[in-house]
């Protein structure tokens, strides 16, 4: 298959760039309207599961772990990689819920919402209001080539004449994954990487940044101090328990969890059947459409349903997580061909869409110009 230009197959299975036939209203009618109602003792039962299950991690980790593994360090490491993992998945539940917190999404009250994700998110050392106003930004302009916030596609032009060596070749591309897991969320919040070009520095730690408004500083610098603050913190822990234990207790689970959201946040909206606009053809729904659920196996019930609702969520964000499958397949009649899910196991996923996902471009030959799509070079 010629993954540049698309051959008929590759072209007949794309989501249809067309205006659909369906309106906003179409889809919120076919979904119960349970399904909107946001309860705050329910959603509060789900921070009260996962604090749980931190502190009974931390407790198994650090009561019995550690004492039971003196004589066989690697065991011990086995063992740290094991709670890493598990404990990550805690700490993105925290994530999911703080940014569902951000789409008001968890209760009825928006100042309670920003208390619980404000504390959640601060908790995991990622900036809750600066990220929830990007955020929003990016679901008022999903899929737009121009002025999306996050996953911005490069040009064929923009794509570095090494890339294709990176790409092609296992041992490169494995590299590559290893370095944007590692760094692609921080580098992301610190300097606006793979974010909407400003022409002038961007940060989410910024409070003059061009991301925000004038009226947005000010919770900018607090979600700022308790970044900080956190900061400080674990450098008393550092005092207290040493460098290593808080690097096995915190530091592993957060670089699973940082790992793990750059994955979801790249594979929600990168694929060669999804397309993108520019201004001539853009717009909301057609947009908001131009993304797609994943397969993430038990990881999809782990992660609250977030990693296979995802086309719903850009459709109906103040949906809690706990309606959002039933508000899926509420919807998926109607969409129809405009809704796409990918059955791939998310790793496999990954690695191909590092290949397959390199540039954006029109297709040749088309009188309709302005809708763009993913190629490998």
């Amino acid at each position: 298959m010629d993954q540049k230009l698309g051959s008929a197959e590759k072209k007949e299975s794309r989501v249809p760039s067309s205006k659909p036939p369906f309106t906003l209203g179409d889809l919120k009618k076919a979904i119960p309207p349970h399904c909107f109602k946001r309860s705050a003792l329910r959603s509060f039962s789900y921070v009260l599961i996962d604090v749980t299950l931190f502190f009974s991690l931390y407790y198994i980790f650090t009561t019995i772990i550690t004492h039971s593994v003196v004589s066989s360090r690697l065991y011990f490491y086995v063992t740290w990689f094991v709670y890493s993992i598990i404990q990550g998945c805690v700490f993105f539940r925290f994530w999911i819920i703080g940014h569902e917190c951000g789409h008001n999404a968890f209760s009825e009250y928006k100042w309670l919402d920003d208390i619980v994700g404000f504390t959640l998110h601060s908790f995991v050392l990622f900036p809750y209001f600066p990220f929830k106003y990007s955020h929003h930004r990016h679901h008022m302009r999903t899929g737009s080539l121009e002025q999306d916030e996050v996953s911005v596609p490069l040009l064929k032009s923009q794509v570095p004449f090494f890339y294709k060596h990176l790409t092609t070749h296992p041992a490169p591309r494995f590299l590559v994954i290893t370095l944007e897991l590692l760094f692609g969320g921080p580098l992301y919040l610190l300097v606006n990487i793979s974010g909407r070009a400003y022409g002038r520095f961007a940060s989410h730690f910024y409070p003059f940044s061009p991301m925000f408004l004038p009226n947005q500083r000010n919770q900018i610098l607090l979600s700022d101090v308790a970044f900080l603050a956190m900061v400080y913190g674990l450098n008393r822990l550092v005092l207290m328990k040493g460098f290593a234990w808080v690097v096995f207790v915190y530091g592993g689970p957060y670089l699973f969890f940082m790992g793990m959201l750059f994955v979801v946040a790249v594979l929600q909206h990168t694929h060669p059947l999804v397309p993108y606009y520019d201004s001539t053809e853009w717009d909301w729904l057609r947009g908001s459409l131009s993304t797609i659920d994943r397969n993430y196996g038990i990881l999809d019930t782990v992660f609250y349903q977030v990693t296979n609702t995802h086309v719903a969520h850009h459709l109906f964000a103040t949906i809690p997580h706990y309606h959002a499958l039933e508000a899926t397949r509420a919807i998926k009649p109607i969409l129809g061909e405009y809704y796409r899910y990918d059955g791939t196991i998310f790793y496999k996923s990954l690695w191909n869409a590092i290949d397959e996902c390199v540039y954006v471009e029109e297709d040749e030959g088309v009188e309709n110009k302005g809708i763009y799509w993913y190629n490998k070079l």
